[in-house]
């Protein structure tokens, strides 16, 4: 299991693409924190790290994606699937090491925005003026997001042999599931069920979370859907072998 841990993070950081995909995340939020005067930090006049967190999910829909594109997709393209079946390991195992490898990959790119907190902290007036506790439980809920994503992808990857169709298809579903149920919450035709239906989205879990605020249901939530989208990868996985 460990080996193809090691194999699927080795794999991305030894390619070009890899590189590419976390230069373009970090490039993103760095232009969107610090350059747009719409969301720039510097334009607030206080210490906060909001823009960082509400960008960086639409920056993850791509970003992620591409990272788990590769996990199954490239294994059936290259034809070594079989031989990944045939080793002594469950199908649970597989998956589970093909998903703590794109876990791992997250946050490998999501680390040097913790530079971001380390600045805005020194520019606070007094130094340190900022929320440092809601700042960590933010960035909890960031890498809860991480990990339903990972999931998503994950799955997309294992329904198709093309990489490029499998980050279609993960960017859309992680898209419809963060943002579509909000969106049809808010057509004004579900009367009292408008409530219910956002919050089967991530978004307003990832929100709440956002905040600062680490709620269980909110986790249990994310643990959910998670379990869900790696248990249908596993039922596929099962089906090949």
């Amino acid at each position: 299991m460990f080996t193809i841990l090691r194999k699927e993070i080795n794999a991305f950081l030894n390619s070009l693409i890899g590189y590419m995909v976390m230069i373009v995340f970090l490039t993103g939020v760095g232009l969107f924190f610090w350059v747009f005067p719409q969301t720039s930090v510097l334009e607030y006049g206080y210490a906060s790290l909001e823009t960082l967190f509400s960008i960086t999910p639409f920056i993850y829909l791509f970003l992620i994606p591409a990272i788990t594109m590769r996990t199954f997709a490239e294994e059936k393209q290259a034809g070594t699937i079989e031989l990944l079946l045939t080793r002594p390991l469950t199908s649970l195992q597989i998956v589970l090491s093909k998903y703590f490898a794109s876990l791992v990959l997250v946050f490998i790119a999501l680390l040097p925005t913790f530079t971001y907190y380390y600045t805005v902290y020194q520019l606070g007036s007094p130094v340190g003026n900022i929320d440092s506790a809601a700042v960590a439980g933010s960035y909890i809920g960031l890498l809860l997001l991480g990990a339903v994503f990972c999931a998503i992808g994950i799955f997309a990857s294992v329904l198709t042999d093309n990489q490029i169709v499998s980050f279609v298809l993960a960017v859309f579903l992680c898209f419809l599931l963060y943002a579509g149920f909000s969106s049809i919450a808010e057509i004004n035709i579900w009367a009292n069920f408008s409530y219910l239906i956002g919050k089967i989205g991530i978004d307003y879990h990832y929100n709440a979370m956002s905040k600062g605020l680490i709620d269980s249901r909110n986790v249990l939530y994310f643990l959910s859907v998670i379990v869900v989208f790696l248990y249908l990868t596993k039922l596929i996985l099962d089906e090949k072998k």
